[in-house]
């Protein structure tokens, strides 16, 4: 028997999902996170990977936590000195947030070790071929959550 498109598209998200359940919960076991939470890597890890400042709603946009519970994390990765505020010069009222030098030498640290471990957990599991089949998979699903600028109503088209 042949699955619909709709069955289909839902188990394969369910296969994404427990594939990313186990291998968190692989990684999480692993003995490298005595200095920074999985949770606080992650936000050190986005804030690396963008070019300079960023206001919080950009962070969060990267990282799998509500408002209220990256503000705190944010707020202890501040005070332990790994995270600085800075005002956004566009907007007075706005804050920036920046990686410092300590935030970005914890993030290479950890992260080092964490690459490590996904290379084996991701190579051990898949081919050359396939890994990169899923990177072009994870960047195209990626793009579809992006946020997309609303469409004209057929009404406003025509006019």
């Amino acid at each position: 028997m042949t699955r619909s498109r709709s069955r289909l598209a839902n188990e394969a998200w369910e296969s994404l999902l427990t594939a990313h359940a186990s291998l968190m919960k692989r990684f999480g076991a692993e003995p490298i996170w005595d200095e920074v939470s999985m949770r606080e890597y992650d936000v050190l890890y986005t804030l690396s990977k963008h070019d300079g400042p960023m206001r919080l709603y950009e962070l969060g946009r990267g990282v799998l936590l509500s408002q209220p519970a990256l503000s705190r994390l944010v707020e202890r990765l501040v005070d332990r000195g790994l995270v600085e505020r800075t005002a956004d010069p566009a907007d007075g009222r706005g804050v920036r947030l920046a990686l410092t030098a300590a935030g970005r030498e914890r993030q290479h640290r950890v992260g080092g070790r964490h690459a490590v471990d996904v290379a084996r957990a991701v190579t051990a599991a898949l081919t050359d071929e396939e890994m990169r089949q899923l990177e072009a998979i994870g960047r195209k699903l990626a793009a579809q959550g992006e946020p997309q600028p609303p469409r004209p109503n057929r009404q406003e088209a025509t006019l």
